[in-house]
């Protein structure tokens, strides 16, 4: 019992020195929230109210939670409990910039996020995340008294460094699973809703816009238009300049055939007579081959590809 005593003393010790927050980690993880007691608030999938412990992931990759360990402490009343984060449930990988929920509740055999422990409102709660290791990488103590009912101690913003109670007021909201700091208001909005409350200026604006655009394209497409006809006259001038040119070419051409001397396309006389001189020498000397009347037909001997000559009916001869 002394030893009891003494450990749950140096918890008690060791948290009130860290500032009753955090303690300073590089981890991704971090408690984010604790609501100690639950009336009326966030169900779990039993449909109870229990106590629930908020963890966050401030990086902007996945962190997995298997492995690790939650552990809780009540004052002196007993040793430090802790609660083992089983491994192979896959909603244990917590996405970035996400949340992951535990039930403080006592009955680990309803699913990897129901605790063995559970938070007495009238003690103060210490609350450990440990990594595989046995690492601490972030603690939290919420003193007995602290919160009242449905009311969560939470961080100002996910994974700022200071804490508060939510629950208390109308500004403030428990966020179970959520981010802690909720925007009711577009900041935008109100400033414009001032400046223009009836919104006939922002109906001017939208139908200035309207018109200046389809302005601008009526612009364009008449532009582009006679650009393009401009394009086409001058295209049809310049092949109507080529066809006159090819047409004053070949006219010119023609007048100067026209002009040249009769007697150049004619063959001379003493060429035409030594033609026909030739062709009486080549018939008078009888310059073709002799050939003789009579026809001499070689019989060859059938190959292997006439073989279906061999195999005709032979006629009998008649006497």
């Amino acid at each position: 019992m002394k030893k009891t005593m003494l450990f749950a003393t140096l918890a008690l010790v060791l948290a009130l020195f860290t500032s009753c927050g955090e303690k300073s980690s590089g981890s991704k993880l971090l408690l984010n929230e604790v609501l100690v007691c639950n009336e009326s608030n966030y169900q779990d999938d039993y449909g109870q109210h229990s106590a629930w412990v908020e963890i966050f992931n401030k990086s902007y990759t996945s962190a997995d939670l298997a492995g690790w360990y939650l552990k809780h402490s009540c004052g002196a009343q007993a040793d430090t409990v802790s609660y083992f984060i089983p491994k192979g449930d896959v909603l244990t990988l917590v996405k970035p910039r996400q949340h992951a929920l535990f039930w403080a509740d006592g009955h680990p055999n309803k699913g990897t996020f129901h605790t063995s422990f559970i938070l007495d409102p009238d003690q103060n709660n210490w609350i450990g995340l440990y990594d595989g290791g046995g690492r601490l990488v972030d603690q939290v103590l919420i003193k007995a008294g602290l919160l009242a009912a449905d009311q969560s101690y939470a961080r100002i913003n996910d994974a700022a460094e200071e804490w508060e109670v939510k629950g208390a007021s109308s500004d403030k909201y428990v966020t179970p699973s959520t981010n802690n700091q909720t925007l009711n208001s577009n900041i935008k909005r109100d400033k414009f809703k001032l400046q223009d409350s009836t919104g006939i200026g922002m109906a001017i604006t939208a139908m200035s816009v309207v018109f200046s655009g389809l302005l601008i394209l009526f612009v364009s497409f008449m532009l582009a238009g006679r650009i393009a006809l401009n394009l086409h006259h001058r295209h049809k001038s310049r092949q109507h300049a080529a066809h006159e040119a090819r047409k004053a070419a070949a006219a010119s051409s023609s007048a100067a055939a026209a002009k040249a001397p009769a007697s150049s396309g004619k063959v001379p006389e003493s060429e035409v007579y030594a033609a026909i001189a030739m062709a009486l020498y080549e018939l008078q000397a009888n310059v073709h081959d002799v050939e003789s009347n009579v026809l001499t037909i070689k019989r060859s001997t059938p190959s292997a590809w006439a073989n279906k000559a061999n195999t005709l009916r032979q006629m009998p001869k008649r006497k």
